[in-house]
């Protein structure tokens, strides 16, 4: 009878991760990355939070400085909130639903949610005081040293900012980004809504393009080495003017992009470096809306891609034997997931537009793109050498050891009593037993060059989640959706 069980349990795990055609199930996994946003979220929960071993935590922050900065996302695995990745993971998230919203069905109106859960807060940040934008809540370097759930945070609420004084045009104009992409896919559900975001991205991209300087160089160890901004801050003014020339049609945005010469050569995208997101964004007008004064944009975007392909004879992309693309040892699928959705989405600029390319003397079509991009997306799935989906709660083999404090940690719901700063060390997180609690839809960084993934805790380069590797994953995953039913 056991081993009848054991049967039924292992076909019944086939079908929940494989629809009928056997595809992964691109549905159930596009939910559960969305669902993902409600475990990160700092602030007070609504009534209708569906991750329920979480509680309201941060509910003073921003008091030290007068202000109130409650709210937005804690990043990763930590308490804190870092602005410029938070910017980032709700452009993404926003770039995602304008993409990609009508495959949604009735996960749009979630991603919307977990948009506007960050967009409050970045509205606050940008409007609290004049001439100040706030970047950061939570001592980084503190609070690394720590190891509690948010709801038990004793370290200090510290608040970080940029001003004419203090610069910060990298975060300025992905906040910028951020505020614009959104007011574009509120534009039609809340006018109003739409109406605020776009005015505050106006403003934030003025002081992102007024006191030049890199946030960085302001800001010092409450960023650095966490999110130090490496590429500098021109790709960010191109990013944030490549948003607000989409959602305003403002011909002087096109004359400050064409103006910042931006010709960096790129292989990568990521929260740090948006060089080739602004170009495959632009490139939208040369391919589908046929403006010839953005060509050079596309032509920028299709060096990207034979920078990416693995048949491309100018290929700078290295890949694991299961066939992941491997950029960096730390989080590598941060940039798969951030490549990932240019590919799903420049190919289709190019199916819209009837166009393909060559890379050398290879024919690059849309299909091209898209077949990568699937497979990408189904290695994180499970299609890989471990059978493992590096999506936490997704199919029947996934990480269970996760680098992430309030799902290693006993909830407040089944353990009352505060966990102070290095309480939480013995005996969780030095623990070889599974998380607690399950943080649905979390992507780890996920495995080595050699598709080895070993699930520990401590190795947060491979076992951490973060929102920006979620968020990018939104858009190939709705895209999937729509496709392979």
């Amino acid at each position: 009878m056991a081993s009848f069980h054991f049967l039924f349990f292992l076909f019944f795990s086939f079908f929940v991760v494989c629809d009928v055609h056997g595809y992964p199930n691109y549905g159930d996994a596009l939910a559960k990355s969305i669902l993902f946003f409600e475990g990160q979220r700092s602030g007070r929960l609504p009534a209708d939070q569906k991750i329920t071993w979480r509680s309201n935590s941060g509910i003073s922050d921003g008091s030290n400085a007068h202000v109130d900065l409650t709210g937005g996302y804690y990043d990763a695995g930590d308490n804190v909130k870092f602005g410029f990745p938070m910017a980032f993971t709700t452009t993404m998230l926003s770039w995602s639903a304008i993409e990609y919203g009508k495959r949604m069905g009735t996960q749009l109106e979630s991603v919307q949610v977990a948009i506007r859960w960050a967009t409050d807060y970045l509205l606050k940040a940008a409007n609290t005081t004049p001439n100040k934008l706030y970047v950061g809540v939570g001592d980084p370097n503190s609070d690394h040293r720590c190891w509690e759930r948010p709801e038990d945070m004793d370290t200090p609420r510290s608040v970080y900012s940029v001003s004419p004084e203090n610069p910060g045009s990298d975060v300025a104009a992905e906040t910028a980004a951020a505020l614009a992409a959104a007011s574009i896919v509120f534009r039609k559900t809340d006018p109003q809504y739409s109406k605020i975001l776009l005015k505050t991205s106006k403003k934030v991209m003025e002081f992102a393009m007024t006191y030049r300087g890199a946030y960085s160089d302001s800001l010092g160890s409450a960023v650095c080495p966490f999110y130090c901004s490496y590429s500098g801050y021109k790709d960010e003014l191109l990013w944030g003017a490549s948003w607000l020339l989409r959602a305003t049609n403002d011909g002087s945005y096109f004359a400050f992009l064409k103006s910042l010469g931006a010709n960096d050569d790129t292989d990568i995208f990521s929260w740090d470096n948006k060089y080739a997101g602004a170009r495959v964004l632009l490139s939208r007008q040369a391919l589908v809306n046929k403006d010839k004064t953005f060509e050079s944009f596309r032509v920028q975007a299709e060096d990207f891609m034979c920078n990416i392909l693995p048949n491309s004879p100018t290929s700078k992309t290295q890949y694991t034997p299961g066939g992941l693309m491997y950029k960096l040892s730390e989080s590598n699928l941060q940039y798969v997931t951030s490549i990932t959705f240019l590919l799903s989405t420049y190919a289709k600029f190019m199916m819209a537009s009837s166009h393909t390319f060559n890379c050398g003397s290879t024919l690059v079509t849309p299909d091209t793109l898209r077949n990568l991009a699937k497979k990408q997306v189904d290695y994180i799935l499970g299609e890989n050498p471990l059978k493992m989906s590096y999506m936490v709660g997704y199919g029947d083999r996934f990480p269970v050891r996760i680098h992430h404090r309030g799902s290693s940690l006993p909830s407040l719901v089944s353990h009352h009593n505060a966990i102070g700063c290095e309480g939480g060390f013995q005996p969780f997180f030095y623990s070889g037993n599974p998380n607690p609690n399950i943080l649905t839809g979390a992507i780890v960084g996920g495995p080595d060059q050699n598709d080895n993934y070993p699930d520990d805790r401590a190795d947060y380069s491979h076992s951490e989640p973060a929102t920006y590797i979620n968020a990018a994953l939104v858009g190939p995953l709705a895209y999937l959706v729509g496709s392979y039913h």
